[in-house]
């Protein structure tokens, strides 16, 4: 169904996996890779169809068309350009409330980069750190920093963390910005509480946690036929939990200020806090 979604809008889901699947990944996976790290026991359960999890190259190589394909649907209109409206409705709130302009960013579960490279665009002074679990997702982020060199001087290159969001192993105190987009529904509570801490630290005084998400407040789901939401819950371990969490009151609690919300789509929410 994704694949033929993503087809019917002009993904060429099926070509763009065959030739990442065709390139040899040796180098870019050896330069993001820490292979001392050891993952959490809720990253290692099935996601979105895949028992591998995030574990794999089938969804580090299909990833970047199932979000073309999941988000053409945001808007009746959207299309293809469903995915570039929804991170720019999330960039055009933190550029109207951020009472200055970030120089340093991390971006975290920043997957194979799409975020990254988004907040990038909209800061392209400001460098930016992405932090993911998966290796297999990073070699590709790391091989379209390569592409996107070729084709533009004009910012620059991410750094690229091998960490988990709860323990990036990052310098305190040594960022203005931690965004984390779409990653919190992929998450149980114990872990987006450490979360919360872990950008508390990284955050110089004054600085901002962003987060844009998923919103169980929204009619969207509220009206969603029961065996739809069935079938997107059966792909998404922890969305039960992220329903009924009090993500304000956890932020809050974790040493910010209550955190301004703002929908910014009729599914998303944007929620931004100020390090106390």
């Amino acid at each position: 169904m994704m694949i033929k979604r993503a087809e019917s809008i002009g993904v060429a889901w099926v070509q763009n996996a065959e030739r990442l699947r065709s390139h040899d990944w040796t180098a870019e996976f050896s330069q993001v890779s820490d292979p001392t790290l050891t993952y959490p026991d809720y990253y290692l359960r099935p996601f979105h169809a895949y028992d591998e999890g995030n574990l794999g190259w089938e969804p580090a190589i299909e990833v970047e068309s199932a979000a073309y394909a999941v988000h053409a649907r945001i808007w009746p209109d959207a299309g293809a350009e469903g995915d570039s409206r929804l991170r720019k409705s999330y960039h055009d709130l933190l550029q109207s409330q951020l009472p200055t302009v970030p120089q340093a960013m991390v971006d975290l579960g920043c997957s194979v980069g799409m975020s990254t490279f988004a907040l990038q665009e909209a800061f392209p002074n400001a460098q930016v750190t992405g932090v993911d679990l998966s290796p297999y997702f990073l070699a590709i982020a790391q091989y379209k920093t390569q592409e996107r060199r070729q084709h533009s001087q004009k910012f620059y290159d991410p750094i690229w963390v091998h960490a988990a969001a709860e323990a990036t192993g990052l310098r305190s105190a040594s960022c203005d910005l931690v965004s984390a987009c779409l990653m919190f529904h992929e998450l149980p509570r114990t872990a987006a509480v450490q979360v919360f801490r872990e950008a508390h630290r990284l955050l110089r005084p004054g600085g901002h946690l962003a987060i844009m998400d998923m919103n169980p407040k929204s009619e969207i789901y509220a009206k969603m036929p029961p065996y739809i939401l069935t079938l997107l819950k059966s792909t998404e371990p922890y969305m039960d939990d992220y329903f009924g969490f009090d993500l304000e009151g956890a932020i809050a609690q974790a040493g910010f200020t209550a955190p301004i919300v703002t929908p910014n789509t009729p599914r998303h929410r944007t929620l931004i806090a100020r390090k106390l």
